[in-house]
């Protein structure tokens, strides 16, 4: 099929597309931003120079991808969800060089309107509901809620809510897939995985 570029879209010289990508109207990626395979853009998406995305993220309308943050396989970004990357800003004091990097890792969903304070990881199909704030890492599998974010359960990577405590050892199925998910020591992962 070939990369899509809106003619309203800015891709800056430089910039790296992996093949199959959907740039929609208004979008502007910066020359040093380097990005995988089937990806989507919604319309008026900012990606900076030092980002770094994946194969088949989207990120829907309205969010900027800032310096300092990396976006791992299939991650999906929120229409009009927020990220940063200095902690305190000033707008008489520059801070360029204090920019603290955020990491999402591969299958987490970031809600609407959701805010990630920068300098935090985001784990692997953890679920992070619209609006919520997150100032701290994030377990794998975790599904946040909340201003300032709480772990309000566990997700599987269907997106379904998995039947299990925050803590202590249990077991449960995604009503979806019927893959079974084991908590140990409060860390949840697919069955096969926590052998």
């Amino acid at each position: 099929m070939g990369t899509t570029i809106h003619p309203s879209a800015i891709v800056d010289d430089g910039a790296v597309l992996g093949e199959d990508c959907r740039v929609w109207h208004f979008v502007h990626i910066s020359a040093g931003a380097r990005i995988g395979a089937r990806c989507s853009f919604g319309q008026n998406v900012y990606v900076g120079n030092d980002v770094l995305i994946g194969h088949d993220v989207k990120i829907q309308n309205n969010v900027s991808v800032y310096d300092a943050v990396t976006l791992e396989d299939e991650v999906f970004c929120g229409p009009s969800m927020v990220f940063t990357n200095v902690y305190n800003p000033r707008a008489a004091v520059p801070r360029k060089t204090e920019y603290r990097r955020t990491l999402v890792k591969r299958g987490a969903t970031l809600g609407a309107n959701c805010t990630i304070v920068c300098g935090v990881t985001i784990g692997a199909f953890a679920f992070v509901g619209a609006g919520a704030l997150v100032n701290r890492d994030v377990p794998d599998f975790a599904l946040m809620l909340g201003v300032p974010a709480r772990q309000a359960g566990w997700m599987s990577r269907h997106g379904e809510r998995l039947a299990l405590p925050l803590e202590g050892d249990a077991e449960a199925r995604c009503p979806a897939t019927g893959e079974r998910y084991v908590l140990r020591g409060g860390l949840c992962s697919p069955a096969e995985e926590a052998r």
